[in-house]
């Protein structure tokens, strides 16, 4: 069995570090990381101007609702901020690998399991890119 140690780079566990755990994001945080994904879609020149465009609107309203979320569901919405951040990620490469691209989106897909009732903008929205950057890195 390899350890969370073997697979960083020594200073500790390299999942924990890539998504954060036991580091707060705050409201504004979570925001600059939306704000983030949003420059990497308008910078990555293989998506189609209106897949861009149907991006961007979808993140602009995952930006609201993520930021309403964490106000009462704080871990919740740091979860969806960050999968968001790496299924965008690894959709927009330019070489793709499509399991780093299938895990990302699930974890984006499970990000949101359980809000339903309480927030279904939030999951309809997330569903939404989930579909469209799982198109995209296949």
């Amino acid at each position: 069995m390899i350890s969370s140690r073997a697979l960083g780079d020594g200073r500790g566990d390299c999942l924990g570090q890539a998504f954060g755990r036991g580091h707060s994001l705050s409201p504004n945080m979570i925001e600059e990381r939306i704000q983030n994904i949003e420059s990497k879609v308008q910078a990555t020149r293989n998506i189609p101007e209106d897949t861009k465009a149907e991006l961007l609107s979808l993140l602009a309203g995952l930006k609201s609702e993520v930021s309403a979320l964490a106000e009462t569901r704080d871990e919740d919405a740091r979860s969806i901020a960050r999968f968001a951040d790496a299924s965008a990620h690894e959709a927009t490469r330019e070489q793709k690998k499509p399991a780093l691209v299938k895990a990302s989106l699930s974890g984006l897909t499970l990000s949101v399991e359980g809000l339903e009732a309480e927030h279904p903008k939030v999951v309809q929205i997330v569903n939404r890119l989930a579909t469209i950057l799982s198109a995209m890195g296949i």
